[in-house]
C-alpha cells in the first residue's frame, strides 16, 4: 500500500508540475495564445471573460443551454422547458442521452455479433440467453437515474468556475490541449484502476456494490447490455475520476462530455466477449477474464495499469493454459 500511496502522489505531484509549466500557475491560459469564443452556440465575446469569474461561467451556461434545447426539443415545448431550473434540465438530458446511447449502442452491437455474424463470432453457440440481457437491461434502467446525476453535477461544478474548465481549444492552444488530454487519461486510468480494484479487495464494498455485476460470469451471461449492469453507486464511484480530474488538470469543456458518454459506449464493448487483440487495449478478451477470475485485468481503456500493478493477465496465456489442461 505504501508503494500505491507514493505513486499516487506521484502522478498527482508530475500532474500539478505540468499543468502549472503550460499555464501561468492559475490555470490560466498562457496571454500569448489567441483567443476566440465562435461556437457552435453562436456568436461571439469581442474580449476574454475572466476566468473562473461569473461571466466566464455563463459561457459554460450557454453552451449547456443550447445542448438542453436539441436533446429536449422532442420531449418538451420551449414554453415549458423554460419553467424548468436549468440543472434540473441537464439532468434530464443526461438522462435522455444516457438512455438513447445505452439501447443504441447495446442495440447495433447484439444485432450485428449475435444475428449478422453470429457463427462467425460464436462457432460454439455461447451466445447469451434472453433472460439474462433483460435482467441486464432492468439493472441498467433502474440504476439510469442517478448515473446521469454525476455528469450533471460536474456540469454544475463546472458553470461556477469551480474547476479547471476551459471554453475553447484557442484558450489554451493545440500542443497544450493534446498534452492536457494525455494527463487527463492518465488521471482517469490509474484512479479508475484503484477504485475497481478496491471494489474487489474491499470484501463489504464488493458484496454491497459490486456484486451485482459480477453475477454476470460466463460467455453465456455476459452481453452489450451488462456494461451498465451496476450497483448506481459502484457505476457512480467508477467515473468519479472523470470528475476528479476537472479540479487537477485544465479540459476542454466538450471534450469532457465526449469522453463522459464515451464510457457507455466503451462499456459496451469490452461485455461482448470477442477478443479484439488491438495492442495495449484493455479489450473484451481481457475484461472477460476479469469477469472469470476476479483476480485480474482491473484496468480501464488499457492495460498498463494493470502491467504496473502486477494484475494483468494476457488472453493468450489463458488460451494455453486452457489447452494444456485439456
Amino acid at each position: 500500500m505504501l508503494r500505491v500511496g507514493l505513486l499516487t502522489l506521484g502522478l498527482v505531484a508530475a500532474t500539478l508540475v505540468v499543468v502549472s509549466a503550460l499555464t501561468n500557475g492559475k490555470g490560466e491560459p498562457d496571454a500569448n495564445v489567441s483567443y476566440s469564443f465562435e461556437s457552435v452556440v453562436g456568436g461571439s465575446l469581442d474580449r476574454k471573460p475572466a476566468r473562473g469569474g461569473a461571466e466566464y461561467a455563463q459561457v459554460f451556461v450557454k453552451h449547456t443551454s443550447w445542448i438542453n434545447s436539441i436533446v429536449l426539443y422532442p420531449f418538451l415545448p420551449s414554453s415549458l422547458r423554460a419553467t424548468i431550473p436549468h440543472n434540473v434540465q441537464s439532468w434530464l438530458r443526461n438522462y435522455i442521452a444516457g438512455i438513447f446511447i445505452y439501447f443504441l449502442s447495446g442495440g447495433l452491437w447484439c444485432l450485428w455479433v449475435y444475428q449478422l455474424r453470429k457463427d462467425y463470432y460464436f462457432p460454439k453457440g455461447n451466445i447469451p440467453t434472453k433472460e439474462p440481457i433483460k435482467m441486464q437491461i432492468v439493472v441498467s434502467m433502474k440504476a439510469m437515474p442517478l448515473y446521469t446525476l454525476l455528469p450533471s453535477l460536474s456540469e454544475y461544478a463546472i458553470e461556477r468556475g469551480w474547476t479547471r474548465c476551459y471554453s475553447e481549444i484557442e484558450e489554451v492552444g493545440w500542443p497544450n490541449y493534446i498534452v492536457y488530454n494525455i494527463l487527463y487519461m492518465a488521471f482517469i486510468e490509474f484512479f479508475i484502476y484503484w477504485m475497481h480494484r478496491g471494489l474487489h479487495d474491499v470484501k463489504p464494498l464488493y458484496k454491497l456494490l459490486h456484486a451485482t455485476h459480477h453475477i454476470y460470469n460466463k460467455e453465456n451471461t455476459m452481453s452489450p447490455f451488462a456494461g451498465l449492469a451496476f450497483n448506481p453507486f459502484d457505476g457512480i464511484l467508477q467515473a468519479c475520476p472523470h470528475v476528479f480530474a476537472l479540479f487537477v488538470i485544465p479540459m476542454h469543456f466538450f471534450t469532457h462530455e465526449f469522453l463522459f458518454f464515451c464510457e457507455a459506449i466503451w462499456t459496451t464493448n469490452i461485455h461482448d466477449c470477442i477478443d479484439g487483440n488491438v495492442f495495449a487495449i484493455m479489450g473484451a478478451a481481457y475484461h472477460t477474464i476479469h469477469h472469470t477470475t476476479y483476480r485480474h485485468n482491473y484496468g480501464h481503456y488499457t492495460v498498463f495499469m494493470d502491467w504496473l500493478f502486477g494484475t494483468l493477465r494476457d488472453p493468450e496465456e489463458r488460451k494455453l493454459q486452457d489447452s494444456k489442461s485439456s
